[in-house]
């Protein structure tokens, strides 16, 4: 940067990036210090700037970009990932009562506090989780009450799989439930769609990744195999 159009420039663009808060740019020492909501990945603020072959060139300083993504990623699925250690921790301390490891229990308890505590979170909102999973379930795209239904239908998988109703009938409705869900979520991952999940509502503002195609997908795992099993 020569002048003070560099200057403004460079700011000018980098502030088009969504996440960008600020943009401090100095031409005496050839730097450019970024406030962002998260990390931003070097290469989207080099698009910015015109790509590779551009004008201007921007590189990180004293910066571990493997480590921020890391961190990033980390911050983003805290949730979902305290989640899950909460579930198996207390499944696993419930099979510590038993003589033996009871792996269909195990499952089944484990997909009871899936259900419910990811029910819970959408019914918090329950207008927010619709308009949100709307924006890429095939089913919901089509009929919008259908997000509303889907939180009710965890619910009572959750209350079925607790109390152990019905196994084949709970199994089953959860098998086509989860296959027809990941089809959006395939559909948006594959597309590199920048939404929303919805799987823990609009509470939390978790990015569509691959994350979420392997939440449905344990589900669907899950109920095939106690399918198998119980036949």
């Amino acid at each position: 940067m020569t002048c003070g159009n560099c200057e403004a420039t460079v700011k000018g663009k980098l502030l088009t990036v969504q996440g960008v808060n600020s943009v401090e740019v100095s031409r005496e020492t050839n730097s450019a210090t970024i406030a962002m909501e998260k990390h931003i990945p070097i290469f989207e603020l080099q698009s910015a700037l015109g790509g590779a072959n551009g004008k201007y060139q921007i590189s990180a300083n004293q910066h571990n970009e493997t480590a921020e993504q890391a961190k990033s990623w980390f911050e983003n699925y805290k949730p979902i990932l305290l989640i899950f250690g909460y579930i198996s921790l207390v499944t696993l301390l419930i099979q510590s009562s038993n003589h033996h490891f009871d792996f269909m229990q195990w499952m089944r308890h484990f997909m009871a506090g899936f259900f419910l505590v990811f029910s819970f979170f959408k019914l918090l909102n329950l207008k927010g989780f619709a308009e949100s999973y709307a924006m890429y379930d095939v089913i919901a795209r089509r009929v919008p009450v259908w997000g509303y239904a889907y939180a009710l239908i965890e619910l009572a998988l959750g209350l079925a799989f607790l109390t152990n109703f019905q196994p084949m009938l709970t199994n089953l409705a959860t098998l086509i439930v989860m296959s027809v869900s990941i089809i959006g979520v395939l559909q948006s991952v594959l597309n590199k769609r920048k939404i929303q999940c919805a799987c823990l509502g609009a509470i939390f503002n978790l990015p569509m990744s691959t994350v979420t195609i392997i939440e449905d997908a344990l589900m669907i795992g899950m109920s095939a195999t106690m399918l198998f099993l119980i036949n």
